[in-house]
């Protein structure tokens, strides 16, 4: 079965190249093209998109309030969204997860590595490099309003294992990366991020990177 991709931007010839690049790949098919957030949002409910290729500077509803209104709603769930960024640490990385985002890529990114990107974001894993994961945890720690509301004792519901693995989501490290140091296959480090994901309540991996960092299991100058 194909993945299916909605793309949101307000221009044209970009939308097109997309559309030419991911209806290329046999694993990928476009299902619909938004001229702006409001579009986007409705597009999503209608295509049942998989993943949304989202800009974020767009007229009138832009990239983040779209992605806010298609994250928080229920109906919505399975739709992820992958916003496309000028550069990787640019000034959106906080808002973009703050917002729900399960990721971001530049817009200049080699055509292998955007579909290699959408691919990661339908499976269900954050689309956050070390250098952005870098970035995102240094703004947030310079903004005194939290990006989602505190964890606390909730982290006492992990095992010393789902804790470990939260502090390895934290500092950018994949699935592969933390098998790897663990010594486990990735299919078992996945299944213990995902289970500390549903007791923390936290959307995806993009999310636990911002609760390790709240709740001290990361800093930055671990990064």
């Amino acid at each position: 079965m194909s993945i299916r991709v909605l793309l949101a931007d307000d221009q044209a010839l970009i939308r097109a190249g997309f559309r030419v690049l991911i209806d290329s790949a046999d694993d990928l098919e476009v299902v619909g093209e938004a001229v702006d957030g409001a579009e986007a949002l409705a597009l999503a409910r209608s295509t049942r998109a998989d993943v949304v290729l989202m800009d974020i500077r767009m007229p009138g509803m832009d990239g983040l309030a779209a992605t806010r209104a298609i994250t928080g709603d229920d109906d919505l769930a399975g739709v992820k969204v992958l916003v496309l960024t000028t550069f990787e640490i640019d000034e959106y990385v906080v808002e973009a997860i703050r917002a729900g985002a399960s990721g971001f890529i530049g817009k200049g990114a080699d055509p292998a590595a955007l579909l290699d990107a959408i691919r990661v974001i339908a499976a269900g894993d954050a689309l956050l490099s070390p250098r952005a994961t870098h970035s995102l945890i240094t703004r947030f720690a310079a903004q005194s309003d939290a990006m989602l509301p505190a964890p606390g004792a909730r982290l006492d519901a992990l095992t010393p294992r789902e804790r470990e693995i939260v502090s390895l989501v934290g500092t950018g490290l994949s699935n592969d990366e933390i098998a790897e140091r663990l010594h486990v296959s990735p299919f078992t480090a996945k299944t213990h991020a995902n289970r500390a994901m549903m007791k923390l309540g936290a959307r995806d991996r993009a999310q636990l990177v911002v609760i390790a960092f709240q709740t001290g299991l990361v800093r930055a100058a671990d990064l």
